[in-house]
């Protein structure tokens, strides 16, 4: 008989998949601090790839000495996760930073905020497309309603904004290709250890970046001490989240972790309220987040609405 690992069990695996929004949380005021260490200003596109770029590249080569560490060999890609690495290194990392990093300069932190939220509502109304066992239900579609009102009443005083639809256009690219990332990473972690996985699609994902930032003109001082030691914890940040996120993606159901995401936008919204001193603490704050919170209950209940 199997004995189930930590992982496994899913009171930790909600514990894990809060640990890693609020890891993501902390990109929020690091990535501002970085653009003021590096002088990259909101028009700098090809910065802005460039700085994602090296994040992600550093936490693939993290990811990649820890598992050779752990496994005491050098890993080498095999033939047959060649295709799962490229997929999910172009789809979840490439593909959504390049337009996010792109739209977040021609659109509102509101609006970007709430588009980006849709991803876990793709993700749960997708999952039972491609997984079997993940089925939706009258509970799931609720949460994912009551998380997504949680993101709007967050950001009702963001000054959200229309007349501009290019910016919006490219954070739901972004927001699709987040979605669809999470699922084919759960797809090919059935095949391939998820570490590894993490590993080669970070370093794939952060080339990309660069060669795109290369491309947009990007240029940055890497010489600076407080921007490389900010740049260093991004890149852990990543490594460490995306590594457990993997590993939940693989045993858990999509619907019942990408919901976690909902949480990133409160936390990254509290943490640059403690780190950048940012008028941030309102009431709005205390009701997004007990909103969220019913939403992610919800969807990893196990409440079904029985018709009479």
């Amino acid at each position: 008989m199997h004995k189930k690992s930590l992982i496994e069990n899913r009171s930790f695996a909600c514990l894990a998949a809060v640990f890693c929004t609020l890891l993501w949380g902390t990109a929020f005021p690091f990535i501002k601090l970085g653009y003021s260490q590096y002088e990259i200003t909101g028009e700098n596109i090809g910065g802005k790839l460039l700085f994602a770029g090296f994040r992600f590249f550093l936490a693939g080569i993290m990811v990649y000495v820890y598992s050779c560490i752990r496994q005491k060999r050098l890993i080498h890609l095999q033939r047959n996760s060649l295709k799962g690495v490229l997929n999910v290194g172009v789809i979840q990392t490439a593909g959504q930073y390049m337009f996010s990093y792109i739209g977040i300069g021609f659109t509102s932190s509101a609006n970007t905020s709430i588009i980006t939220s849709f991803a876990s509502f793709i993700s749960v109304l997708a999952a039972p497309l491609v997984f079997r066992d993940d089925k939706l239900t009258a509970a799931k579609a609720f949460g994912c309603a009551a998380g997504l009102a949680g993101v709007l009443v967050i950001n009702a005083g963001g000054g959200v904004h229309i007349e501009g639809l290019f910016g919006d256009f490219c954070i739901f690219i972004s927001t699709v290709f987040a979605a669809s990332g999470n699922l084919i990473s759960k797809k090919y972690a059935q095949k391939i250890n998820p570490v590894e996985l993490t590993a080669f699609q970070l370093m794939l994902g952060g080339g990309l970046l660069i060669v795109f930032g290369v491309l947009f003109g990007g240029d940055f001082n890497i010489a600076s001490l407080g921007g490389a030691l900010i740049l260093l914890w991004l890149a852990l940040v990543s490594a460490v989240a995306f590594s457990i996120w993997t590993v939940l993606l693989k045993y858990h159901p999509a619907s019942r972790i990408v919901i976690f995401n909902l949480l990133v936008p409160i936390f990254g919204t509290v943490l640059s309220g403690v780190l950048l001193g940012e008028a941030v603490f309102r009431a709005e704050i205390l009701i997004s987040l007990v909103l969220i919170s019913v939403g992610i209950f919800a969807v990893n209940s196990n409440i079904r609405f029985r018709k009479k």
